[in-house]
């Protein structure tokens, strides 16, 4: 997914600014999807329609949301979703395990800590 998304602030209006996490709502995150990482709804939709849908049982909400919160906290960043793209890419074309293992412990620590972050962050 290329189309990443860009917001100027500061003084300078050169230096991005990352938006502000939403509610911890589907509803919530959907327009927060919407509005700031466009390129991920179709796979949003669609993993909602296909996840929950018109079920009864709302048991997959809560790992709907962690997954999607992730996704999102880490596409409304472009340094971070270039950072972990390019870790990702160096950890396949490494030939040292223990440099790819160190890579994917980076990747994995980065994505440990989008999943972290708190509405309004």
């Amino acid at each position: 997914m290329s189309a990443q998304p860009v917001h100027a602030g500061g003084s300078g209006g050169d230096k991005p600014r990352v938006p502000p996490m939403p509610e911890q709502t589907p509803q919530a995150l959907r327009l927060a999807i919407q509005k700031h990482a466009p390129h991920l709804l179709p796979d949003f939709e669609a993993h909602w329609r296909r996840a929950i849908g018109d079920a009864f049982n709302l048991t997959p909400v809560p790992a709907f949301m962690r997954l999607w919160w992730t996704e999102y906290a880490i596409a409304r960043d472009p340094r971070l979703a270039a950072r972990l793209h390019d870790l990702e890419a160096r950890a396949a074309d490494c030939e040292d395990p223990e440099e790819s293992a160190g890579l994917l412990a980076e990747y994995s620590r980065l994505r440990r800590e989008a999943a972290m972050v708190k509405p309004g962050q």
